[in-house]
C-alpha cells in the first residue's frame, strides 16, 4: 500500500562556495589551504502534489578523499564535474518512498555505475576513489533528508521510524555470521539513537600537524584576526576539554613527541581527553604499538586519557586486510576513511577494529546505517568533522545529537575558517563557536534538518548545474 509520507524527487542543482583557511590543515602527506563546499538544492513531492525544498552541504575535502601525488586542480575539477554528473543523475532517479529508501537505492544502484564510467572518461591515472565520490553524494543524500522532512512538514529525524519508513533495517542490513542476535527484523533507526538526544554536546579540538602549540612558539607568525592561533590560545579561550592529535604515522619519535608535547599544553589546562590520529599512513601495527606503548610507560597521565586510536592503516580496508587486534587489545581502535558503509564496517569488526567514526560527508543514508550495525555489534561510536563550515557543520551535529557517541563531537571549522561561517553563526550562534567546552545545536528547530535559512543572509553564487526531475 502506497504511504502518503513518501516522496519523489523533482528538481536537483548545485553551487560551489569557495573557503581559504586562515591556517593550514595538514592531511597526511596533504596540507589543506583552500576547500570548495558542495551545496546543493533538492526538491521532492508527495504523490499529493506537496513539495519540500531541502539543502544539503559538504566540503570537498580533496586532500581528506583523494590522496594523491596529482595536482590539487586536476582532483578538485573533477570532483565538480562528478557532481555535476551527480546533479543530472538525482534529479533523473525515478525512486519513490522515504529519503532513506531513495538514498540507499541511488548509493546501491547508481552511484557505483556512474562513478565506473566517469573514472572511465578520464585520463590515465585519474579516477576517483570510492570515498571521493561518497562526499560528492552526501550533499545531494542530506538536500535529500532535509526535503523530505520538508515536504512532510516534521523534523527529519523523526521520520526514521514507522510509519514514516516503509520498510525496516533488515531490508538494508545483514548481521555478522557470529552475532545472530543482532537481528535487524523490526528495528528502525530510531531505536539506535541517543535517549534523550543531547545538543549541548562536548567539543573535540583538533590539533593539526603544522599548529603551533603556545603563544612562544607561534612568535611572530601569531595571528590578529581576533581568534586563537595556538593550542594553549585555544584551550584557555573556549575551555576545551578533548584534544584529537594528528600524527604523522611515519615517525614514531615524532609522533611520541608530538604526543607528549600536547599533552604538556592540555593536562595543566584542564584538558580531559585525547586522541591519536593517524591518519591513513602506517602500513604495520607494530608501528601504532610501539608509540602506544611508549606512551603508556613514559606518560602515564596521558595513557590514562587516551579515548581511542583513529584509522592508522591504509583506508582501502579490502585491499589491505590487516589485523589489528594487537592494537586494539591496547587501546580502542575506530574505523574512520575505511567506514564507507556498514559492510566495511563488519570486516573492520573481524580485523578488530572495535568503533566507528560516522561522518555526514559520506551521506547521512550511510553514517546512519553504520552507527545502526555498529551498534547492534556492540562497537563504539564517535562523529568526526570534515573540517565543516556553514550548513555542513549544522547536519554534522544534529548527526552528533542523536548518536550515542562515546564523548561528544569533533568539531574544528572554527579553527580553521570561522569567518566563513559568519551568517549561519548570526542564527545559530553555539553552533560555530565553543564555549566551556561545549558546542550546541538547540537553535534548530522546524521541518527537514531545521536549518531557518529564511533568517541566514547567505548570497549564493551562480548556480553550478541544475536539472529538473
Amino acid at each position: 500500500m502506497a504511504n502518503a509520507h513518501d516522496v519523489q524527487i523533482r528538481a536537483v542543482s548545485w553551487y560551489a562556495l569557495p573557503v581559504s583557511t586562515r591556517v593550514p590543515l595538514k592531511f597526511g602527506h596533504d596540507t589543506l589551504t583552500e576547500v570548495v563546499c558542495a551545496r546543493v538544492r533538492l526538491t521532492v513531492a508527495r504523490a499529493d502534489g506537496q513539495r519540500g525544498e531541502g539543502w544539503g552541504e559538504t566540503p570537498l575535502s580533496v586532500q581528506w578523499v583523494w590522496p594523491s601525488s596529482l595536482s590539487y586542480a586536476v582532483r578538485l575539477r573533477a570532483l565538480q564535474d562528478f557532481c555535476d554528473l551527480l546533479t543530472e543523475a538525482y534529479a533523473q532517479f525515478p525512486a519513490q518512498g522515504h529519503a532513506m529508501e531513495i538514498g540507499h537505492d541511488f548509493l546501491e544502484a547508481v552511484l557505483p555505475r556512474l562513478l565506473a564510467a566517469f573514472n572511465e572518461s578520464l585520463p590515465p591515472g585519474v579516477r576517483i576513489p570510492k570515498l571521493a565520490a561518497l562526499v560528492c553524494a552526501s550533499a545531494f543524500d542530506l538536500a535529500l533528508h532535509d526535503a523530505y522532512g520538508v515536504a512532510n512538514e516534521v523534523p527529519t529525524y523523526l521520520t526514521y521510524e514507522r510509519p514514516w519508513m516503509n520498510h525496516d533495517l533488515s531490508a538494508y542490513l545483514t548481521p555478522a555470521a557470529d552475532a545472530p542476535a543482532a537481528s535487524f527484523r523490526g528495528k528502525y533507526p530510531a531505536d539506535f539513537f541517543r535517549q534523550p538526544v543531547e545538543t549541548n554536546l562536548l567539543a573535540w579540538h583538533l590539533v593539526g600537524g603544522l599548529d603551533f602549540l603556545t603563544v612562544a612558539e607561534a612568535g611572530a607568525a601569531r595571528l590578529t584576526d581576533g581568534h586563537p592561533t595556538s593550542l594553549d590560545e585555544w584551550v584557555e579561550r573556549d575551555g576545551l576539554k578533548a584534544l584529537k592529535v594528528k600524527l604523522r604515522g611515519n615517525d614514531a619519535a615524532w609522533d611520541f613527541d608530538r604526543l607528549q608535547a600536547v599533552a604538556a599544553v592540555g593536562l595543566p589546562r584542564g584538558v580531559e581527553l585525547f586522541t591519536a590520529d593517524f591518519n591513513c599512513t602506517v602500513t604495520d601495527p607494530a608501528y601504532v604499538n610501539a608509540v602506544l606503548d611508549r606512551v603508556k610507560a613514559a606518560l602515564p597521565e596521558l595513557w590514562s586519557r587516551l579515548s581511542y586510536v583513529e584509522q592508522p592503516f591504509p583506508y582501502e580496508l579490502e585491499a589491505h586486510r590487516i589485523d589489528v587486534h594487537s592494537v586494539s587489545d591496547r587501546c580502542p581502535l575506530f574505523l574512520d576513511e575505511s567506514a564507507h558503509d556498514w559492510r566495511l564496517v563488519r570486516l573492520g569488526r573481524e580485523l578488530g577494529w572495535t568503533g566507528v567514526a560516522l561522518k555526514t560527508c559520506k551521506t547521512q543514508t550511510g553514517a546512519l546505517l553504520s552507527l545502526c550495525w555498529a551498534r547492534a555489534h556492540g562497537m563504539q561510536l564517535m562523529v568526526q568533522d570534515l573540517t565543516n563550515p556553514m550548513l555542513a557543520q549544522l547536519t554534522h551535529l544534529l548527526l552528533a545529537a542523536h548518536t550515542p557517541t562515546i564523548a561528544g563531537v569533533e568539531t574544528n571549522g572554527m579553527q580553521f575558517y570561522p569567518a566563513a561561517s559568519a551568517p549561519e553563526a548570526m542564527v545559530h550562534p553555539d553552533a560555530y563557536r565553543r564555549r566551556h567546552g561545549r558546542v550546541g545545536c538547540a537553535s534548530l528547530r522546524g521541518p527537514g534538518f531545521g536549518y531557518r535559512l529564511a533568517e541566514i543572509d547567505r548570497p549564493l553564487p551562480l548556480l553550478r548545474a541544475v536539472a529538473p526531475g
